[in-house]
């Protein structure tokens, strides 16, 4: 089992930066990939990014593309959103999530999730 917490949501004005971590533990031995979703109010979950064990490969929804980077530091267990030039339509439940296969994370699967966090942009 491999949990996983965010953290670092909040409000932040259209523009502004935010980095949210997702902190993995429990069977963390294992190489899985990590990703980022989103579900705003009244929509359904949707694929932000996700990058691979090793970190030589990142996918982006194309909503975000140039403004997110996604990274991970292996020797801390920790997943990072770096998002920049956020705009109200960012704001949502960012969640974090972990499988094996990248590909999976691309079709919007994954074996482990954590609980979210909420990032809110004003205008």
């Amino acid at each position: 089992q491999v949990q996983l917490v965010e953290s670092g949501g909040g409000l932040v004005q259209a523009g502004g930066p935010l980095r949210p971590p997702c902190a993995a533990s429990g069977r963390t031995s294992g190489s899985y990939a990590m990703g980022w979703f989103r579900q705003a109010p009244g929509k359904e979950r949707e694929f932000v990014a996700a990058i691979s064990w090793g970190g030589g490969f990142t996918y982006y929804a194309d909503s975000v593309k140039g403004r997110f980077t996604i990274s991970r530091d292996n020797s801390k267990n920790t997943a990072y959103l770096q998002m920049s030039s956020l705009r109200p339509e960012d704001t949502a439940v960012y969640y974090c999530a972990a499988d094996p296969q990248t590909n999976s994370l691309r079709s919007g699967k994954a074996d482990y999730w954590g609980q979210g966090t909420q990032v809110a942009v004003s205008s």
